[in-house]
């Protein structure tokens, strides 16, 4: 699924304004046999929701900045996708407002700026993304035609597969 995010908009309802973007980088994280996945160590409270129905939002927090994440796995499975990056389009001043900036290319460039600029916070833990009434949701379009993948970023034991997917060239992806 994480691939399949690619190029759809994502969007989140904040104080009666609608904050959108176009998916631009993402990364897959497995269950207990991925080493940098949150549910490696097995089932937690802190990460109950990794085992969750597939389309809803966990919402973690990493060095103090929130990770917006939509669980996907196949039934009886375990996993999630990371949202690393999006393009804004829509409700850009609100979102420098909330990142206290002013320029855009940084906005939303990275899963910890991103979270910043739409506002994510722990509240929104479990919520459907599938639900145009949802705090956030996603937007559907076409499949991207190309895009490239690489390791994840941060990750100091990572599989041998490349699980992270982004477009190539450009400018909001975050590295």
């Amino acid at each position: 699924m994480a691939r399949e995010l690619l190029g759809k908009t994502l969007v989140r309802l904040l104080g009666g304004e609608s904050l959108e973007g176009v998916v631009v980088e993402t990364e897959a994280y497995h269950g207990e046999a991925d080493p940098a996945s949150r549910a490696f160590h097995g089932r937690k409270n802190y990460n109950a929701m990794m085992w969750a129905e597939p389309g809803h939002l966990f919402v973690y927090n990493v060095h103090k900045y929130w990770m917006l994440n939509v669980i996907a796995h196949v039934p009886g499975g375990v996993g999630g996708v990371l949202f690393r990056a999006i393009e804004p389009t829509r409700g850009v001043e609100a979102m420098m407002r909330l990142r206290l900036m002013s320029g855009v290319r940084e906005l939303t460039s990275g899963p910890g700026k991103l979270s910043l600029a739409l506002g994510i916070t722990r509240e929104i833990n479990g919520c459907p993304i599938t639900a145009p009434d949802s705090p956030v949701h996603i937007f559907d379009a076409p499949p991207v035609p190309t895009y490239n993948t690489s390791h994840r970023i941060g990750v100091t034991r990572d599989l041998p597969e490349e699980l992270r997917f982004y477009l190539p060239g450009n400018g909001f992806v975050s590295r």
